[in-house]
């Protein structure tokens, strides 16, 4: 009888160990405090929602505010086939939120004053000379182009202004495709080559329309500092700040924290991409180190890019950037003469920096994302997001493993937990 009974106890002591995901704050006593326990619990029912619900299989979401980590949880599976829980040592795919941290490499050069935002990219890069941009098809089948009113500027790569086309742009998307300027066998002088060899999609600076901008970032840090562009963002911005699982390679013995991704599809059912898909790019050395995608990390990894913005380009006792270049880097670049904007609009009302979207006023509607003016942010492909909220002091980090892009209102929602009390 006592077996049984200390059987039963041992059961029920390690059933409600696994229950226990999150780490335990303390009441806030702090009256200006954002994220209080309240707020705590509003975020995790809503992730927790998601992951009930089949639309995501895990997620770990990290705050940070006035210096002090608030919230952190992990919700579901990193691999849900293995039962692999989601945590803090998961590695994720990042996406496009690889591109601030290209943008930071960069803009370390533009300290040292090796470069100038509006001088022409053809000033260091011949590649980019004598553009021209695609105006249709002729009837006998000749491409017909005109010449750029004015060169790209290096201004025009940190916003996406350059006019580079991507694959799905209309007639130009063929020749787009045909060039392969961002196949992963290319190098980034290859890329740079078969991009600046490709009609522009309008002229530099009139539109904004996302593309290989940052890709070209990352080419022209390689360009001008000399070294290759995975070893001068190691060297200058990612081993600086102790993110040594922020990386382009996962070796062997790390692949096990890998996590799966899934694609849902339109009528809502989860399915595992198959690995040797999805992660195929991480596995194996490239010769393309891409400027606009192509990292991985951890969330706290990330959060410590996040936390050096925030804390106006120091981490620690690391300095990456000067405040002054932060501030640039998170003030609209996009004058009111720029209409055109693809899909940025959905953003919010936001305007775009050096990498980043910057918000300029509140939402003004429901269905727009919650935030505070002057936040900066951005987002990953797979659903990933984080953003910098200077009003609060605080940063925060989202790390989800779906595709395709948030189909599922998860930002939306997330945000809306964080500031729900607000």
């Amino acid at each position: 009888m006592l077996k049984k009974q200390t059987l039963f106890l041992i059961v029920a002591i390690l059933i409600l160990s696994c229950k226990k995901t999150s780490k335990q704050y303390s009441a806030v006593s702090s009256t200006n405090q954002l994220i209080t326990l309240e707020v705590q619990s509003k975020i995790d029912s809503t992730i927790q929602s998601f992951v009930t619900a089949g639309d995501i299989a895990g997620g770990s979401a990290l705050i940070i505010e006035k210096g002090k980590e608030v919230y952190y949880n992990h919700f579901g599976f990193a691999d849900r086939e293995n039962k692999t829980p989601f945590d803090r040592k998961t590695i994720v795919q990042i996406y496009s939120m690889t591109k601030p941290i290209t943008g930071t490499a960069l803009m370390t050069l533009h300290e040292d004053g090796k470069f100038q935002l509006d001088e022409p990219l053809s000033n260091y890069a011949p590649e980019f000379e004598n553009m021209t941009v695609y105006k249709g098809v002729a009837g006998n089948g000749q491409i017909l182009t005109e010449q750029v009113n004015r060169e790209i500027t290096i201004r025009d790569i940190t916003r996406h202004t350059t006019g580079f086309a991507g694959p799905g742009n209309s007639g130009l998307g063929e020749l787009v495709k045909n060039a392969d300027a961002l196949n992963r066998e290319n190098t980034l002088t290859e890329m740079a080559i078969k991009i600046g060899a490709t009609p522009l999609l309008f002229h530099p600076g009139s539109q904004w329309e996302y593309g290989s901008s940052v890709d070209v970032q990352a080419f022209l840090v390689e360009r001008i500092s000399g070294i290759p562009y995975g070893e001068y963002v190691r060297m200058n911005v990612l081993a600086p700040l102790g993110m040594d699982e922020t990386r382009y390679f996962i070796p062997d013995e790390d692949r096990s924290r890998f996590s799966a991704m899934y694609n849902r599809s339109q009528d809502g059912v989860l399915s595992r991409v198959p690995d040797e898909q999805a992660h195929s790019n991480y596995v194996h050395k490239w010769p393309l180190t891409r400027g606009g995608s192509g990292l991985t990390s951890t969330i706290d990894d990330y959060m410590k890019f996040a936390q050096m913005l925030l804390n106006n380009g120091t981490y620690g006792h690391t300095t990456i950037l000067k405040p002054e270049t932060v501030e640039l880097m998170s003030t609209n670049h996009l004058s009111d003469t720029i209409t055109e904007r693809s899909w940025l609009p959905k953003r919010g009302q936001v305007g775009f920096g050096i990498d980043f979207a910057v918000r300029l006023a509140p939402p003004i509607s429901e269905d727009e994302n919650m935030g505070e003016v002057g936040e900066f942010f951005w987002d990953g492909a797979a659903s990933t997001l984080f953003w910098v909220d200077p009003v609060n002091e605080m940063t925060v980090v989202l790390f989800v493993q779906l595709m395709p892009y948030d189909q599922i209102g998860l930002h939306r929602a997330f945000r809306k937990a964080v500031y729900s009390f607000k």
